[in-house]
């Protein structure tokens, strides 16, 4: 008993030396050589048998974030915001468990929304700066004409649809034989189906449809290719028509989407000189779905809509992984400066002082210990890519000044203290800041 309670005396003063470090702000490597003392002691004193023990777990189907990996995904979704609200969006917030809506308000022409969400898309995607993307689009009145004058029994035409929507990870001989073997089609029907749906282009396949025997003779076909030809029209004229291709096999498996459908998809570079880039997921999706809102409307009154779904998890893996191939620093603060001393006992004079910046709106910081050595400052701000220290000094206080320095450069100016915000709020503007 008596060694069991000398070693849980060594815990707690190990727990507490840890605990002294964090408050420091001590390096990470400083730190996890004491935590792994502390779990080293931990695993002699063993477990206590009269202690209830407690099982913290995530619930299932999410996860915890560590401090970098939510800087990274306070980028993305920093990047997605301003995109929407430069395109005049609103933001709502429902009661289920999803992050937020966005309502753009409806215009006349009902191709003008579409083009407008297939500029969001584009431009949320280069901003993010993920890699090359395609966006491939269609219209389910064109998938619903071509199943029709291709034979398909009105009653098969959501479950043709689906298996239509694995071309892009499957090849068609095995989406034939799905037809075929599991849904019953006959081989022609199928083979009829696979001469539109391995079409892909631009605004020159939806002319050349226009003009099919078949196809044009049908009405929702055809009211989804003038719809088509009208859309990339503004899409030439928003400047994105070279990253939109019309793609036959688009189906886009839910059922409410009544027009135009889009999916975006991040593109693989051809390992062989002539080979088309192959898609390897999709980062973004959306559509029209002018019947959906009339559903939970006593009138049933017509609605239209068009709605763009940006797949953030997806993202802000591949974002993370970049950052972890290229080995990037990513700061986990947004602190503009951090109030130093340079000398001992002037614990009080930093509290008045960050205390004054954070007042004026500034993102300050303040070491804990009551009399940190200058270097070991300046080393954590290196460490947490804090761009300015603001180091108080006996001379400064007497001089009315502070030292305002640079820690990238080490360059060292002296600014009046009554100066000092505006001289911070220069130096880290959005254009200079270097952090």
């Amino acid at each position: 008993m008596a060694e069991r309670a000398a070693l849980e005396e060594l815990v707690r003063l190990q727990g507490e030396r840890v605990r002294g470090l964090k408050q420091q702000k001590a390096s990470a490597e400083q730190i996890e050589e004491e935590v792994a003392k502390l779990l080293k002691l931990k695993a002699q004193l063993g477990p206590d048998e009269g202690k209830q023990k407690f099982v913290l777990k995530t619930p299932k189907g999410t996860r915890d974030y560590s401090p970098r990996q939510m800087a990274i995904r306070e980028k993305v979704f920093d990047v997605i915001i301003s995109c929407f609200k430069r395109h005049g969006a609103e933001v709502i917030d429902t009661p289920v468990f999803e992050l937020k809506d966005f309502d753009i308000a409806g215009q006349f022409d009902p191709m003008i929304p579409d083009a407008e969400c297939l500029k969001i898309m584009c431009e949320i995607l280069s901003s993010l700066q993920i890699g090359d993307f395609l966006v491939k689009v269609n219209d389910r009145r064109i998938l619903d004409g071509m199943f029709a004058i291709c034979g398909v029994p009105d009653s098969k035409f959501r479950t043709i649809c689906s298996s239509v929507d694995k071309l892009d990870k499957v090849s068609w001989e095995e989406v034939k034989n799905e037809m075929v073997g599991e849904k019953g089609l006959t081989p022609e029907v199928a083979d009829h189906i696979g001469d539109y749906v391995q079409q892909h282009g631009g605004v020159s396949l939806v002319e050349q449809l226009l003009q099919d025997p078949k196809l044009s003779q049908n009405k929702q076909a055809l009211e989804g290719l003038e719809d088509l030809k009208l859309l990339f029209e503004y899409l030439t004229l928003f400047g994105i028509a070279d990253k939109i291709s019309f793609d036959l096999s688009l189906a886009r498996g839910l059922d409410y989407y009544t027009g135009v459908i889009y999916e975006a998809v991040l593109l693989q570079t051809p390992v062989r000189p002539g080979e088309e880039p192959l898609g390897v997921g999709s980062v973004a999706a959306g559509g029209r779905y002018d019947g959906l809102v009339g559903m939970f409307d006593p009138k049933g009154r017509k609605v239209p809509c068009v709605g763009l779904s940006i797949g953030v998890e997806r993202i802000f893996s591949i974002v993370e992984q970049r950052l972890e191939a290229l080995e990037e620093k990513v700061r986990t603060t947004e602190t503009q400066v951090l109030v130093a001393s340079a000398q001992k006992r002037l614990l009080e004079e930093r509290l008045k002082l960050v205390s004054e910046l954070w007042d004026a709106g500034i993102k300050a910081e303040l070491l804990y210990k009551k009399n940190p050595k200058l270097l070991n400052q300046l080393q954590y701000c290196e460490e947490a890519g804090i761009p300015l220290v603001a180091i108080i000094g006996e001379q400064e206080l007497k001089d009315g000044v502070i030292k305002l320095r640079s820690v990238a450069s080490r360059e060292e100016v002296d600014v009046r203290r009554e100066d000092l915000v505006e001289e911070i709020k220069r130096r880290t503007s959005p254009a200079l800041c270097i952090c």
